[in-house]
């Protein structure tokens, strides 16, 4: 008899996991000081600079508490990051962290704080990535090229979300997002199609499919007009819906159901400098139209999804992730790291090679230039 995580070889359960509490309110950042007074006595807030310089000082009765103890985040998640902030853990004897920013920032709190046994609370300040509910981390080189994905034995004990945070941010990073929740349903509809399994070692739940296909949905439905609202800085219920989608849809949606192509191919851009300078959903929603390709979907899908990514600004070509000039030998390099025997890629119904993976990159830039030129009459 061979176990898997605890359960016969062929009878893996149906699993799905969930934040202790998920908050989502305009100025929600208030009640910060409360909440982590729940959890611990002597509280560690890891912050990017950016949110200590622009955020923190708006809400005053954070800074404030001295039982709080902050400290700037370096700027990357990766080992060296993880065992600076977790010496600081235990030199200070804090007994509950708080991660505060972007996807990089709120992973190292996680995964500092499962390595500490204490409570994490993240509090997301840009829409950007489906990481603040999860129980799972991505770690990366100090150069910012993919490295592997941690997982924690639980998911963050508390997810604050402030809208009015968030809508105050470059409008950039909830179009991030809306890239990264795009791959969530086709991802989810890929593990269920092939029989893989989820991020938490079980296999999806109708529960969490129905989630997957509302994110679709609400992407759909409210993104443009939630990024023309970010743009004014404006809280509006279309961008409290992508906000929801972006950040506990997407997050519930990928774990509980699992990642397949669109992932694999954003970890394989990362080999590539090139596209550094583009966030994860960015690199994610180019992932998506790949797969789209790579799976033989109906033309009338592909326009569907190339519609979305075209009206909100995600990219649809090589020149939009900075590829243009990148050869077709360099090319090949992401295809070999998407179809390492780790990648999700293997989650999709058939075998997929890494020529395979090339032609749908072109595939996928060829239809995103035909595209322009047709609305824009730009040259292919």
């Amino acid at each position: 008899m061979i176990l898997i995580r605890g359960f016969e070889k062929g009878k893996e359960p149906l699993k799905a996991v969930f934040p202790g509490k998920y908050i989502q309110a305009g100025n929600a950042l208030s009640g910060l000081p409360y909440i982590m007074e729940l959890f611990g006595k002597n509280g560690l807030l890891l912050a990017s600079p950016s949110v200590i310089s622009n955020v923190l000082p708006k809400y005053s009765n954070i800074e404030s508490e001295k039982d709080i103890h902050l400290e700037t985040f370096r700027g990357e998640c990766c080992t060296g990051e993880i065992e600076r902030i977790t010496d600081i853990v235990h030199h200070k004897n804090a007994d509950v962290i708080v991660g505060m920013g972007g996807g990089k920032v709120i992973d190292t709190a996680k995964i500092v704080a499962d390595k500490s046994g204490i409570p994490v609370i993240v509090v997301p300040t840009i829409a950007s990535t489906d990481a603040p509910t999860s129980g799972c981390a991505v770690l990366y080189s100090p150069e910012g090229v993919f490295d592997s994905v941690y997982y924690l034995k639980m998911n963050p004990q508390v997810v604050l979300v402030d809208e009015t945070v968030i809508a105050s941010a470059p409008t950039r990073f909830l179009v991030s997002g809306m890239g990264d929740a795009l791959a969530t349903w086709f991802e989810a509809r890929s593990c269920k199609r092939s029989g893989s399994s989820n991020e938490c070692g079980g296999y999806t739940t109708l529960t969490a499919m129905g989630i997957a296909r509302l994110c679709y949905q609400t992407l759909l439905r409210y993104g443009l007009q939630a990024k023309k609202d970010c743009d004014l800085h404006l809280t509006t219920p279309a961008l409290s819906h992508i906000i929801e989608a972006n950040v506990l849809m997407s997050g519930l949606g990928f774990e509980s159901c699992g990642l397949a192509s669109a992932h694999a191919i954003h970890n394989g851009l990362t080999v590539l400098e090139e596209t550094h300078a583009f966030y994860h959903g960015e690199k994610v929603a180019f992932g998506v139209l790949t797969g789209l390709h790579l799976t033989g979907a109906p033309a009338r899908e592909k326009d569907r999804v190339y519609g979305f990514c075209e009206s909100v600004g995600l990219p649809t070509t090589f020149e939009d992730l900075n590829l243009d000039r990148v050869s077709r030998k360099r090319l090949m390099e992401v295809a070999v790291k998407t179809c390492h025997p780790s990648e999700a890629i293997h989650h999709e119904t058939r075998r997929v090679t890494p020529e395979e993976v090339l032609a749908a990159l072109f595939a996928a830039d060829d239809n995103g230039k035909k595209r322009k030129q047709r609305t824009y009459g730009k040259k292919p």
